[in-house]
């Protein structure tokens, strides 16, 4: 066995994901092991990470069975008449579940270096959906079968899962190491009989990860670009927003929607869009504020642009709103840095902007919104908003109760941020201290 593969990376057109590869980088040392990334999108990863990045690391991509007709009509014969669960994920991950001296190879997806001496989860929040967690269940104990010790980076689990699901806190038993981002999450796996000393409450990597450096480039999205935004030539760092990143007096807010969270939205009554138009009306009516939209998601399924486009071509000619095309994760940091205060649905961009001392409100969906912020702030009350509750009114008071907290935000992210920044490295450390352990 050799090396470290992080696995269950959904690929870095997720720029959440993109963050938590760059932020556990920031912890790896010079003299570590060979750290290869297993992902369901290679030319994504190839094309966010890029040169510097995948030095660092090789990119595997899974082989894709919904993509290969003949293959899929196959296995699915053979899994009805043998039973065999562990087909699908033996030909999904050759690279993982095949010693690459006796059949895996480069050539048929696998990588041809052998099992790997730690396979480490990235997938932080999977075990919040349901559908799932069999999979990953199954993952870890094909894994097991052979050798291979397991581990689990940054996760958030909900509570009420947790207490239900007899199978995934064996599962979670069975890993070497868990990181977890946030306490709610942590107390309730101590709660659920996971050993106290293969948990370790660390910050999610993404805390880690800089924001680019640069000037400023133009990459405002116009109604001409559609939905691709612009081209990613990023070796100079010179992709940026015509705004200024002025920070603390930039009068700027950054919005980031995801079409996510109208699954999570409770019956009837207003659309989370709906919500989010209420907002940016407020804004333009009642402030001096400028607009600045955010996506951090671009996958097909789940586009942020296609949200926040809606909302840039609807209050465009008032002259105080931009949408930011789709870069790296670090520029996207970099935009939401610039920002006096941020309103954002996508973990990773609230994430962004804590991190970057930016008074933020989360329209959360789940325990590691509401986690997060009582980690930062003693509280959550006031500083998540529930999508189930979301409304246009709602939104507005949560806003201008954090624009009336302002200064209070700032200090209490300013006294905690640093320590967060380093205990967040601290994630690799502790991954990397299992390897022979």
């Amino acid at each position: 066995m050799e090396g470290i593969a992080l696995f269950n990376h959904a690929g870095s057109g997720n720029h959440g994901c993109e963050a938590i590869v760059r932020g556990f980088l920031e912890g790896v040392k010079e003299n570590a092991p060979a750290i290869r990334l297993l992902t369901n999108s290679g030319g994504e990863d190839r094309r966010y990470l890029g040169p510097v990045i995948a030095e660092r690391l090789s990119i595997e991509e899974e082989r894709h069975l919904d993509r290969d007709l003949v293959m899929h009509t196959l296995l699915y014969g053979y899994r009805k008449l043998t039973g065999d669960k562990e087909c699908y994920l033996r030909y999904r991950f050759p690279m993982l579940f095949h010693n690459g001296r006796n059949g895996a190879s480069a050539g048929n997806g696998g990588s041809g270096a052998g099992l790997p001496a730690l396979a480490i989860s990235i997938g932080g929040d999977n075990y919040c959906y349901p559908e799932m967690v069999p999979e990953l269940i199954l993952a870890d104990r094909m894994l097991a079968d052979r050798g291979v010790p397991t581990a689990l980076l940054g996760c958030s689990i909900e509570p009420d899962a947790l207490a239900g699901d007899k199978a995934m806190v064996e599962d979670l038993k069975g890993h070497r190491l868990i990181t977890v981002r946030e306490s709610l999450t942590y107390e309730a796996l101590c709660e659920a009989g996971i050993p106290e000393e293969r948990l370790r409450k660390l910050p999610d990597p993404a805390f880690a990860m800089p924001a680019a450096e640069g000037g400023l480039a133009g990459n405002v999205m116009s109604a001409a670009d559609g939905l691709t935004g612009n081209d990613l030539t990023m070796a100079d760092g010179s992709i940026g927003s015509t705004m200024p990143a002025a920070g603390q007096d930039s009068g700027i807010v950054g919005i980031n929607v995801s079409p996510l969270i109208e699954r999570y939205r409770g019956e009837g009554g207003e659309t989370a869009l709906d919500a989010f138009t209420a907002l940016t009306e407020h804004l333009i009516q009642h402030t001096d504020l400028r607009i600045r939209f955010v996506p951090h998601v671009v996958w097909a399924n789940s586009d942020d642009r296609k949200p926040l486009r809606a909302l840039q071509e609807r209050f465009a000619e008032c002259g105080r709103t931009e949408l930011v095309a789709d870069a790296p994760a670090p520029v996207l940091k970099r935009e939401i840095a610039g920002c006096q205060f941020f309103v954002g649905a996508r973990t990773h961009a609230t994430i962004a902007a804590y991190s970057s001392l930016v008074p933020t409100l989360v329209v959360g969906y789940s325990v590691k919104s509401r986690g997060i912020a009582r980690d930062l702030f003693g509280e959550d009350r006031g500083l998540v908003l529930p999508v189930q509750e979301l409304t246009g009114a709602g939104l507005i008071a949560a806003f201008e109760d954090l624009r009336a907290r302002e200064k209070e935000l700032r200090g209490i992210l300013s006294q905690k941020i640093p320590g967060y920044r380093e205990r967040a490295r601290e994630n690799a450390a502790e991954m990397l201290a299992c390897v022979g352990r």
